[in-house]
């Protein structure tokens, strides 16, 4: 979808909302590296064995992939910047556990996958960065590598199926510090006195809205479907390490 401009983001040129539905990406590239992406993914559990739970995962973290890159919800992170902080939690909070569930990668503690995460959603959000990996393709997926890899570790940790009472409420400390952290960039985005992403002007009015209104509802997609769900995580898995605290 790109027109070989650097300027141009890689889900652009900006689409009209009449014509947003009907605008998917099927670059050629995109779809093959998904392709030997997933494949690659469904060898390596034809190696371990397959489970229905992680079969299952898989194929959500697929569809996710789809949703955030090919769907037309690529197109619409052109225009609103409130579509791409629903991009942001599609990759944190969906693909990201599913492929931990999937497949569980270890390669970093919970600690330092909670901070990876956090920086990288945090960057995504300062507005030099944001021009940057708007204005580069390089940049662009960079930034989505840095921001999904991080989260796998991190969800790989968290959703452990085995898990003792110590760890759950160690863990539930993680889960509740990115709900902190979806809230606090929820508050900035929202409480912010000025618009901190002019590419997404033109878009914004052609949808019905100030460039502001756009970013402050980006903000509320952050605290409702970004903070509050992980924040009942955690709770979660206070109670069931407290009762499992107990019960040992």
């Amino acid at each position: 979808m790109t027109n070989g401009f650097e300027s141009t983001p890689y889900c652009g040129p900006f689409t009209t909302a009449e014509a947003l539905l009907s605008t998917w990406n099927l670059d050629p590239w995109l779809i093959a590296m998904i392709t030997l992406s997933f494949g690659a993914l469904l060898l390596h559990r034809s190696k371990v064995g397959f489970s229905s739970g992680k079969d299952s995962a898989l194929a959500i973290a697929f569809v996710g992939v789809i949703v955030a890159f090919v769907s037309p919800l690529c197109a619409a992170t052109v225009a609103l910047f409130s579509a791409r902080a629903v991009h942001h939690l599609v990759l944190v909070s969906v693909v990201a556990p599913a492929l931990a569930v999937a497949l569980p990668w270890r390669a970093l503690s919970a600690p330092l996958a909670l901070a990876a995460t956090t920086a990288a959603l945090v960057l995504w959000h300062v507005p030099a960065v944001y021009d940057a990996a708007w204005s580069s393709v390089g940049i662009y997926w960079g930034m989505q590598v840095v921001t999904l890899l991080p989260a796998w570790l991190f969800w790989s940790s968290i959703l452990h199926p085995r898990q003792s009472g110590e760890d759950l409420l160690a863990h539930a400390l993680g889960v509740g510090g990115l709900a902190a952290s979806m809230g606090f960039i929820g508050a900035v985005l929202t409480f912010a006195p000025t618009g901190l992403y002019p590419q997404h002007l033109i878009g914004s009015e052609a949808f019905g809205l100030t460039l502001l209104a756009d970013q402050q509802l980006a903000g509320l997609i952050m605290w409702v479907p970004g903070f509050l769900p992980l924040a009942g995580l955690a709770l979660w898995m206070v109670r069931r390490g407290w009762k499992q605290g107990f019960a040992a």
